[in-house]
């Protein structure tokens, strides 16, 4: 049976301009769904009443990536992808091209930034338990932009062409090289040459402005859609759909549109007094969002004294460091003492089983003499591992309640303690290699797996707070 037939929103208003204005929105609503999708994202989206400062990062996140999109389309006017000319072409931007300085440090400021309010926004998730049941697929797809964010991140960095570029690049496909069976050709393949050239260049620009733009929008534009479906998390951690009026509007939500935009503004308006505050006062950060070496030409025969990854990756680059012949035998230990608390705490006859016979297969494959595998190429899995066991989370937080603010000691502490060892292995990522950062380095990767692999036994444990039936102000 046919369905009848949709009626043609109509809109009204007084005044000369209103007439023309609603005409056209009637017709083109009548050819596509602009005013539903306006009332389902924005006007008629109840979000959580509580909503707090931690809460700004998410629109701030889409609004660097919208400064990264637009300077990255007026580089890409200018900029030459040839080894031969794309650091001249990045100079040129700088000193001749009409405000190309102002564009290019809008650009490098931009990327440091996104990272920032991502790294804050996260954040967030896990305080107020933002990943817990019914939003899963959110954590998931915000995780694969993350992912996504380092890829893009990784191949914008060899476009400038620098002598830090160069090198770092090396560095970070080389590691793909430790990878048994495929390694040799899996870094080959990555580079398309035996050597990072003009090949490599060409197809990290490819990746850079086509390839992982289009997969980060149908990401961003999926997380958004999910989070819409399951509705917003809140610092109480409380389902604001369980309570509802004689219409179906949540007694605890206020539309999004014009309470939230507004108040979005406020955090606008600060975020870019600090972002061009960098822009045009340091812009450079000490070297830390564009290092010194980076202006100078890249030189295959020049080695630099030291190679560091940009710092949003140096936690990562502190693990792969970390992990030595010698640290091989703490991370085996490690492994046979969480193979046992499985088995131990376990009511599953047969997850006892994976657990000691997983355990097992690990453990020789670290210290199993001829069939133990390299440390760098445990380095490399431990790398992923740091970045991929943020999937997990969900399933990994056994807690009763969601939020921080009902969480008893022991979340609060692991989590405090989570933050500091994160920025003190970033610190170390920076740094040269000393016996001391190695050390350092060594008790915050293992404090790091900590946070997360024994999360099921001090969240179900702690002592928590009672959650209230609305949400508080």
């Amino acid at each position: 049976m046919a369905s009848a037939p949709k009626e043609p929103v109509q809109f009204s208003g007084a005044g000369p301009l209103n007439a023309p204005i609603s005409g056209v929105l009637t017709w083109v609503d009548q050819r596509f769904p602009l005013m539903s999708l306006w009332r389902d994202h924005l006007s008629q989206y109840y979000a959580p009443k509580n909503f707090n400062f931690w809460y700004f990062f998410g629109s701030l996140a889409m609004l660097v990536l919208v400064i990264q999109i637009v300077t990255g389309i007026f580089l890409v006017m200018h900029y030459k992808p040839s080894a031969a000319e794309a650091f001249a072409s990045v100079e040129y931007i700088m000193r001749d091209v009409p405000a190309g300085w102002f564009i290019r440090y809008m650009h490098s400021t931009g990327a440091s930034a996104f990272f920032i309010v991502i790294y804050l926004h996260m954040f967030r998730g896990l305080m107020y338990g933002s990943y817990r049941q019914p939003r899963e697929l959110i954590w998931i797809f915000g995780m694969l932009i993350y992912l996504c964010l380092m890829a893009e991140a990784f191949f914008g960095y060899l476009l400038p062409w620098g002598q830090m570029s160069f090198w770092g690049a090396q560095v970070i496909i080389n590691l793909f090289d430790a990878l048994p069976l495929i390694g040799p050709d899996l870094s080959t393949w990555i580079r398309g040459d035996f050597v990072i050239s003009d090949a490599t260049l060409n197809r990290f620009f490819a990746f850079h402005v086509i390839a992982i733009p289009l997969v980060l929008l149908g990401l961003v534009a999926a997380h958004i859609m999910a989070l819409h479906e399951v509705g917003s998390n809140n610092p109480d951690g409380v389902e604001i759909k369980q309570h509802k009026d004689a219409k179906g509007i949540p007694l605890d939500g206020i539309p999004f549109h014009p309470y939230y935009t507004v108040k979005d503004i406020v955090g606008v308006v600060v975020f870019l007094f600090l972002f061009f505050g960098v822009v045009f006062f340091m812009p450079e950060m000490g070297g830390y969002f564009l290092e010194f070496n980076n202006f100078i030409p890249a030189d295959a025969l020049k080695t630099p004294p030291h190679i560091a990854p940009v710092w949003y990756f140096t936690p990562y680059y502190s693990i792969l460091r970390a992990i030595t012949e010698d640290f091989m035998l703490v991370l085996a230990i490690g492994v046979a003492a969480y193979s046992l608390l499985i088995w131990l705490t376990a009511r599953n006859q047969l997850v006892k089983m994976a657990a000691l016979a997983i355990g097992f297969v690990v453990i020789v494959l670290m210290k199993g003499g001829p069939l133990a595998i390299e440390a760098k190429v445990w380095g490399v899995a431990m790398m992923g591992a740091a970045t991929l066991i943020f999937f997990l989370l969900p399933w990994l937080d056994r807690s009763p309640v969601k939020s921080i603010r009902y969480k008893g000691p022991r979340f609060k502490a692991a989590l405090t303690i989570f933050v500091i060892v994160f920025l003190v292995l970033g610190y170390y990522g920076t740094q040269t290699v000393t016996p001391a950062g190695t050390v350092i380095s060594q008790i915050g990767t293992l404090i790091y797996f900590s946070f997360f692999l024994l999360m099921p036994w001090y969240s179900a444990m702690d002592k928590t707070k009672p959650v209230p039936d609305r949400v508080t102000m």
